[in-house]
């Protein structure tokens, strides 16, 4: 799924507002470089000379476009980060659009092929590259509960997160208004039913969502679950389940995790400083 970081419908042109003051965002002009710089694998001229690097359009803001980073990273797959800042609209530029009509994030390039929407992304990069076999696996039964979850991921754990953030985060720096508790009481309920079924339906006796080991749709759940962190909550808190199923996925990933994450902890940390 595309990321719009918001419900169906809302326009990411006018729901993301600028975060930071000039000194802040130029910090985070030289975070991004960081971030983007430090991983990114350079074109050997010789032995890259007939085929180019995967390129992957990124906002490290958004959830699905962290879990294909972390893909890449952990899994040294060769490619390219092109940073799209949404909240400056960058996803809207004739270039862009060019690339991807619909303006949204994450966009995969591979030698003239196009590639949008974060599943398809992930499970091409597992089928197309040399990945261990957990990511998406080649047995039938195995790759159908991956694609299971993945198909349910889109409309519970992805939109009822998402909410929590949108209306505790996005809604009061965009309008100045104080967080609406009445909505974000109804969307922590629905994220609560959510998370009831990851424990019950997809965890069970196992210590992954879709087996024994890690996959493509723990990336998706664990980069959603993290959003609201970005207003100082962990809807974890009170889950030792769940939490301990984020540790294994941590440790699954290593250091990958948080470099993908780095961003959104830097928003965690100026909201609370300024609390």
């Amino acid at each position: 799924m595309q990321c719009a970081e918001c419900p169906a419908g809302a326009q990411q042109s006018s729901w993301i507002p600028r975060l930071q003051t000039r000194a802040e965002e130029e910090e985070e002009q030289l975070f991004v470089i960081y971030l983007t710089g430090c991983f990114t694998v350079k074109s050997n001229p010789v032995s890259m000379a007939t085929r180019r690097l995967v390129e992957v359009h990124l906002d490290l803001l958004s959830q699905p476009c962290r879990a294909i980073h972390i893909l890449l990273d952990c899994n040294g797959i060769p490619h390219t980060v092109r940073t799209v800042a949404l909240r400056k609209g960058e996803h809207r530029t004739p270039d862009f659009t060019e690339l991807n009509p619909m303006q949204k994030v994450p966009v995969l390039e591979d030698n003239g092929f196009v590639l949008t929407e974060s599943d398809a992304i992930m499970k091409y990069l597992c089928t197309r590259h040399n990945v261990p076999e957990h990511w998406y696996p080649r047995q039938p039964e195995r790759r159908a509960r991956v694609d299971e979850y993945t198909a349910w991921h889109h409309t519970n754990t992805r939109p009822h997160a998402a909410k929590v953030f949108l209306l505790e985060v996005l809604i009061p720096l965009q309008t100045g208004s104080a967080v609406d508790e009445e909505r974000l009481f109804r969307a922590l309920a629905e994220l609560e039913d959510t998370l009831d079924r990851l424990e019950s339906m997809f965890l069970r006796r196992q210590p992954f969502l879709c087996g024994d080991d890690v996959s493509v749709a723990d990336l998706l759940a664990v980069c959603e679950l993290m959003q609201p962190l970005g207003a100082g909550r962990d809807v974890l808190q009170r889950r030792p389940q769940l939490q301990r199923w984020r540790s294994r996925v941590q440790a699954a990933v290593g250091d990958a995790f948080d470099r993908a994450h780095a961003v959104l902890y830097a928003l965690r940390d100026r909201r609370a400083a300024k609390l």
